[in-house]
């Protein structure tokens, strides 16, 4: 990196607020639906989308970690959002896909209802996550972004996938 893009980075995390995990820029979200809400999680973390198959339980795993499945090789924890995030009764349909993501040096796959788009999102366009106080936690979320009367919760899901209440084992130099 150059002197001048270092300069720039210093000084777009200085002037973000310390509540905020991830500096706002412009960037291209995937869009997903989690029972009546839209998210976004940054397309660059998206390896693939595949198709929900039954992953093999693990003894012990908490509901949500549904279990892992075989990715041409790779054995990935399949965690399912939903349950993550409390949102009910969950069902299996022919529109429940899992999204493949590269978090760091590891892969893991994600259960959502549904996916919806890539969108561009342009930073004026995306509004710091609301202060929830200790009511609920809001440390996954990366802000909201507008999209023509669309609104999006867009996730941080490094910051979801690392957290220790997950029980994944990823390395704390996540890039």
């Amino acid at each position: 990196m150059g002197m001048n893009e270092t300069t720039l980075i210093e000084q777009a995390l200085a002037a973000t607020p310390a509540s905020a995990s991830v500096p706002i820029t412009d960037g291209e979200y995937l869009t997903f639906r989690l029972g009546e809400e839209e998210y976004g999680i940054d397309i660059l973390k998206v390896q693939e989308i595949r198709g929900y198959e039954n992953p093999t339980r693990i003894a012990g795993a908490p509901s949500f970690i549904k279990g892992v499945v075989n990715l041409r090789g790779v054995i990935v924890p399949i965690i399912d959002l939903r349950i993550k995030f409390g949102l009910g009764k969950v069902e299996y349909n022919s529109f429940t896909v899992v999204i493949i993501l590269n978090i760091g040096k590891k892969v893991v796959g994600v259960v959502v209802d549904q996916v919806s788009d890539v969108v561009a999102l342009e930073a004026k366009n995306i509004q710091p996550p609301p202060n929830f106080s200790e009511v609920v936690d809001a440390a996954f979320i990366q802000g909201i972004g507008q999209v023509d009367e669309r609104m999006l919760i867009l996730t941080d899901i490094e910051k979801l996938l690392t957290a220790s209440d997950m029980g994944l084992a990823f390395d704390a130099t996540v890039q």
